[in-house]
């Protein structure tokens, strides 16, 4: 019941170690933009299960104790973000609106993020009839001729400018967060850098606070040739051993538990430094120990529940969800090390030409269960699952 470790997805942990220089630069940007300074939006990267989720929710209880509008959305492959990030300004003004001398000036904006809702078009397989009886929750009427043309980019880019305006008039600003940015349709990535690029021109207090994947730099690039100007850029990787350490050590001793160093050590060369296994590791490890302080030894017992757990939970239902095709790959891939590999040497060890791979790399690509680190070149997106695939069964 004590036990203060929490292992999840996108759940906070009880520290949020080794992220200082991160939640800095964060804080630099939200003091230049209230300073009225040009300052670029922020993207995070960084593989499965290193904090990105648990970092952008920081961020944003950070805007929020500036008294900042806040929204977030989590973006899915095939999917407009035209709705969410509707749903998701229209919560950032909700929170801005007490504080506006102007109700007019409010229910003028909801007008304009109402029509910006209900212009686009309605998804696959439903009558185009129904466009506009979609209702997104604002008791005002749409208004016409601002945000409505049907463009994402023209219309995104007219309601951040409008979104921003109202954020000067509180003397705040506005932060949308968006994680899995890398799942978002090409087109509409398109549309956010241009939108993103008007606000930096024109200096309002709008920031867009991306997470994803480690090609997510690349993707953008590949939409805006100027979005590596557009953005600052964050990659967030595993673990030093102090941090990893502190992230034990810390909750611990607040329940008067601590870790003998060669059960640091033991729990350091376990997890790898990745937060999402120190956590994983520690919540074993705490309901194994019989006292304290936790040794080795309770390591060695614990090891192999925890490793378990993360074979079911973490990389069995990544696994679970590919192809037959797709699950040959990925071994193929995991047989040539943990390090990128070419996409000629997974088909050399399949013996099969690279363009029939084809349809295998890019179904595991839109499951996000690899990525392009670089051109020619693929990288499993969770850390460690070419060890979890060599110690499965042919």
């Amino acid at each position: 019941m004590r036990n203060p470790y929490a292992p999840g997805a996108g759940q906070r942990p009880p520290e949020l170690a080794g992220r200082d220089r991160e939640l800095q630069q964060f804080e630099v940007v939200l003091e230049r933009v209230a300073r009225g300074r040009p300052e670029r939006s922020m993207i995070i990267t960084g593989l499965r299960g290193v904090g990105k989720t648990v970092l952008l929710n920081a961020f944003r209880s950070m805007a929020i104790q500036r008294l900042w509008g806040t929204g977030k959305i989590e973006a899915r492959p095939d999917q407009s973000i035209r709705r969410p990030v509707a749903s998701a300004l229209h919560m950032a003004i909700r929170e801005l609106a007490p504080r506006h001398r102007a109700p007019d000036r409010i229910e003028e904006f909801l007008g304009v993020l109402k029509a910006f809702a209900q212009a686009g078009e309605e998804p696959a397989g439903k009558s185009k009839a129904r466009v506009h009886r979609w209702q997104p929750g604002i008791d005002v009427p749409a208004a016409r001729g601002r945000a409505d043309s049907g463009d994402l980019e023209i219309d995104l880019t007219e309601l951040f400018v409008d979104a921003a305006s109202v954020a000067t008039d509180v003397g705040v600003g506005i932060s949308l967060f968006v994680d899995e940015m890398q799942d978002i349709p090409a087109d509409d990535v398109s549309a956010l850098c241009a939108a993103c690029h008007e606000l930096s021109q024109n200096g309002g207090p709008l920031i867009v606070v991306g997470a994803g994947l480690p090609h997510l730099p690349a993707v953008l690039s590949a939409s805006k040739s100027y979005s590596e100007r557009l953005f600052r850029y964050a990659r967030i990787d595993r673990l030093d051993r102090e941090s990893a350490d502190f992230a034990l050590l810390a909750p611990a001793q607040r329940e008067d538990v601590t870790f003998t160093e060669e059960a640091l050590d033991a729990l350091y060369g376990a997890a790898d430094g990745y937060p999402y296994f120190v956590q994983a590791y520690a919540k074993v490890v705490w309901d194994v120990a019989p006292d304290t302080p936790i040794t080795a030894d309770d390591i060695r017992v614990a090891a192999p529940e925890a490793e378990s757990e993360l074979a079911v939970g973490f990389f069995g239902s990544r696994y679970d969800r590919a192809t037959p095709a797709e699950r040959d790959y990925m071994r193929a891939m995991a047989t040539l090390g943990d390090d990128p590999v070419p996409t000629s040497a997974v088909a050399d060890e399949l013996g099969r030409k690279p363009s029939s791979l084809s349809p295998a790399r890019d179904g595991l690509i839109k499951k996000g269960l690899i990525y392009s680190a670089e051109r020619g070149l693929v990288a499993f997106t969770v850390p460690h699952f070419g060890k979890f695939l060599r110690a499965q069964p042919a």
